[in-house]
């Protein structure tokens, strides 16, 4: 009975009523999208320094990654490839050799990663042939390499120029080559796109002196939490000869950055709740202020105060989840709109970005905890509010809210 004035009383004053539900929806897409914003921030991180080029998890001899060199290479014998064929959540796995190598191009010189690909597997798992941003992709037997536009534009270079590598190969030998450019890539890490180049393997096991062997194998799944789960299990099958690390082990830098970036989160997002509430508690004392008349009239006809206070709380309550509900359903398109879309940063900001190695875009997230969790914590906000016209109809006056 109490719930169902409640709801009757809620469409009485279709004015009050809409201008609840607007604070409560314009609470719930404000912070819906704050938050999206920032997961997306963190998603496109992960995926540009992790997913589209490390992978969310590695296999490698043990000690190769505190190590980084090729002495530490290996063969992917059949009882490896066995193991990895098990796990249900990898979708493939893709052998490398990497290695560094001076890059020359008349007088200039850089540093470089040299990675020697499968040229397939690549194109099948990590789709790096969309990458290639002027010239052509890698045919297996090609004797040429792709390298990232950042190191391009360094090197002053392009497609058909020839690069000289200049390092050190497997157990010490001397690796010297001369390569034509054959593509350009880019990587929505701009630091990824600074050093990267990219070898057919069976050139690249020429000019390290690799043949048939690797320096680690990436594993392919869905989502960075596959690639910890994944890891953690082949590190048990494996054994001690082997390390397999999942993309936070990998990338120490990047997670302590998003987990500084989070604890700012939580303190801008507990500032915008704050304003929330606000507005949401203003809201109900205009409720209380137009209906004092009301309440007044009810308690002299009889009405308990406790009853009376269960029927406005309700009404709170109804509005509170009447306006997450719609609050979500307005959140999407908006955050879908900037999924789609993604925003670019202007000159200034995208320098900053490509400092930290991140693509400059804004791009929010889709993950549907994100909605439900937003809409609860409105929700859940104005259900407290609503504890103060609740305490306050318990004491309320008859003849002094009628006088008013």
């Amino acid at each position: 009975m109490i719930l169902k004035l409640a709801w009757r009383n809620i469409w009485r004053s279709k004015r009050r009523t809409a201008i609840t539900l607007g604070m409560i929806i314009f609470a719930v897409v404000l912070s819906t999208l704050m938050m999206s914003i920032k997961e997306g921030m963190y998603e496109n991180m992960i995926k540009s320094t992790a997913g589209d080029f490390s992978g969310y998890a590695q296999i490698h001899l043990k000690d190769y990654w505190s190590e980084k060199t090729l002495d530490y290479a290996f063969e992917i014998d059949p009882a490896m490839a066995s193991t990895l064929a098990s796990e249900k959540k990898i979708d493939g796995f893709l052998p490398r050799v990497e290695g560094f190598a001076l890059a020359a191009m008349h007088t200039i010189t850089k540093g470089t990663a040299v990675l020697g690909v499968d040229v397939d597997k690549e194109k099948e798992f990590t789709k790096l042939h969309e990458r290639v941003v002027d010239g052509e992709y890698l045919n297996p037997t090609d004797d040429a390499i792709l390298i990232g536009n950042g190191l391009a534009k360094y090197l002053k270079i392009g497609v058909d120029d020839t690069l000289v590598l200049i390092g050190g190969g497997y157990q010490g030998r001397s690796a010297v080559g001369k390569y034509p450019i054959k593509g350009i890539v880019k990587f929505g890490s701009p630091e990824l796109s600074k050093q990267l180049v990219f070898l057919p393997m069976q050139s690249a096991n020429e000019f390290f002196g690799t043949e048939g062997l690797v320096t680690s194998v990436i594993l392919k799944t869905q989502t960075g939490e596959q690639g910890v789960e994944v890891a953690s299990n082949l590190q048990n099958k494996l054994g001690d000869e082997y390390e397999a690390m999942n993309w936070k082990e990998l990338n120490p830098d990047l997670v302590n950055l998003i987990e500084t970036d989070k604890v700012e989160g939580y303190v801008f997002m507990f500032i915008l709740y704050l304003v929330i509430s606000f507005g949401i508690f203003g809201t109900m004392l205009m409720m209380l202020a137009e209906r004092k008349h009301e309440f007044g009239v009810l308690v002299a006809v009889g009405m308990k105060r406790v009853k009376l206070a269960l029927m406005v709380w309700g009404e709170i309550l109804i509005l509170s989840i009447l306006g997450s509900v719609l609050g979500l359903i307005c959140a999407f398109p908006v955050c879908y709109t900037f999924f789609v879309k993604p925003f670019r940063y202007g000159e200034e900001m995208a320098k900053i970005a490509e400092e930290y190695g991140i693509e400059a875009v804004i791009k929010t997230s889709l993950a549907p905890q994100i909605f439900i969790e937003q809409a609860v914590i409105v929700g859940l906000i104005a259900s407290v509010i609503a504890v103060y016209p609740f305490v306050k109809l318990l004491k309320i006056n008859a003849v002094e809210e009628m006088r008013s």
